[in-house]
This record gives C-alpha cells, structure tokens and sequence, in this order.
C-alpha cells in the first residue's frame, strides 16, 4: 500500500477555458476510482494534472506528504515513473515486437546511452514476461505491437506500465475504442492489479455501467468541478440527472431500455 493522493482546489485554464475548476480529492491508498462526466468535463486533464504532463494554473497536489506540484527535474522524472499513465491511444511503437514494447516502461531506470541502446537486463526481461502473464498476453510476446487487435495493444500498454513498478496507475479512457469483450478484458486486468497489488488506479470512463460494475468509488465531473464524489449505491439516477441534465437523463434511459444496451451490457454516457 502507499500513500495517499490529495488534491487541493486545483484549476487549470488553457487561454479563457477553465478546464479544471477548484477540484479538491483525498484518494486512499488501494482505491480503484472512476472518473466520469461528458466530453469537455475536464476528465483528461484532471488525470494530466496528476501525472505533471499538465501543470495547474493554482492549488496543490501532493502524495505521501510530497508536494508534487513542486517537483522539478530528476524528481519529477522519478513521480511520472511511480504515477503510471495509461492513454487512449496505446502508444505502442507499431514496428517493435510486444515484449520490447513492455520494456520502454524500463527507459526510466535507464541512463541515456542504456535508453539509447535499449538494452535491458534478464531480471527486467523476465519482469516483462510476468506482467504479460498476468494480461493472458505471453503468446504474443515476440509478435508485433502492430499486428495486435485494440484490446491486446492496450492490455500491452497496461504491463508497460506494471513493469515501471508504479505507486499510482492512471488510464484516460482505455476501453473508448474497444469492444464489449476486449474493454471486459481490459477492465478485469485493472482490477486485479488493483485488488492484488493494492495499487492505486484511476480510471477515466465513458460507459456509466462499467464505472458502477469496477470502480469503488465514483467521481462525476462537469464543466471541470467535481459536482458527485461517492460509491457507485449512492450514484442514483436523481444524481445522473443532476450531473448530465434533464436531456443526458433521457438519452441515458432510452440507451439502457435499447436491445443493444441490453445484449452489450453496457451503457453509453450521452457525449
């Protein structure tokens, strides 16, 4: 277990658009926690915020009593090895096999000229192989990256980031382009991480169902502020409504009446 994850009225503009407003956190250690909301609610940039890939205009994260805002250098380097980021897109280098791929999540305990040469030890080599175990994806560990389906490329970029041995993991919507079966895959490799490493995850979703299936605790955003912070029980439909807003409520209740949302399971939060 590790420490826990504050955040303190933190804002982030880009020009005159407030992408994130005032959110205030205090994640525990081990929490598997869903960030939800429409597109343009601030999801992404809040989980960039955490990671440092985005700076805050005001307020403060820290972690474990560090300040992390204040990180500079190889100290900063150091917070986005232990805050793993997993994206939307994968991110895998297409031409290199998938074990290689996995092994960039090692670059970091590397020098220059090691992470030039990538050359890797047997001990990380064999680190690899474990964490492509444990995502059912050792088969394919000498196939390239390119040749995968979307699921498994992302189930790749999920041991990419075990193998930094990271203290916090983050996926910005990693099931957006996935298919029912493959995001199933996805989510289920993410909560076994969670339960059997008690790390830390935040996962940002799209689908409201699979946030109330996986996460612990749910966190709903609008227009950048944390407008619901609880568990997935307390996530009520006058909630969604006030969240979403009389229209999202509706499209939300027509999805999960619809034959697809009831054969697939899952459903849609109106984008």
């Amino acid at each position: 277990m590790t420490g826990n994850l504050t955040l303190t009225d933190v804002t982030r503009h880009f020009g005159d658009t407030t992408a994130v407003d005032r959110a205030s956190l205090s994640i525990a250690p081990g929490q598997f926690v869903g960030v939800i909301g429409r597109s343009g609610a601030g999801k992404s940039t809040l989980l960039r915020l955490v990671n440092r890939l985005v700076d805050p205009s005001s307020g403060s994260i820290s972690f474990d009593g560090v300040e992390v805002t204040a990180l500079r250098g190889r100290a900063l380097r150091a917070w986005r090895r232990d805050c793993a980021m997993i994206f939307q897109q994968f991110n895998l280098v297409d031409r290199l096999d998938v074990l290689t791929n996995v092994l960039v999540g090692r670059l970091s305990e590397h020098g220059f000229l090691g992470s030039m040469a990538m050359r890797f030890s047997d001990e990380e080599r064999a680190m690899a192989i474990r964490a492509l175990d444990r995502l059912d994806l050792v088969p394919q560990a000498l196939q390239r990256a390119g040749t995968l389906s979307g699921g498994q490329q992302q189930r790749v970029a999920i041991a990419r980031a075990l193998v930094q041995n990271p203290k916090i993991m983050l996926a910005d919507e990693p099931i957006a382009s996935l298919d029912p079966a493959n995001a199933t895959r996805v989510m289920d490799g993410l909560r076994h991480i969670n339960r059997e490493d008690g790390l830390t995850v935040l996962v940002n979703l799209h689908t409201l169902d699979t946030a109330r299936a996986y996460c612990d605790r749910i966190v709903a955003m609008r227009a950048g502020r944390v407008m619901f912070d609880g568990t997935a029980a307390q996530l009520t439909d006058d909630v969604v409504r006030d969240i979403y807003g009389l229209e999202g409520l509706a499209e939300f209740d027509e999805a999960v009446t619809s034959t697809a949302a009831r054969a697939t399971g899952r459903v849609a939060i109106p984008a």
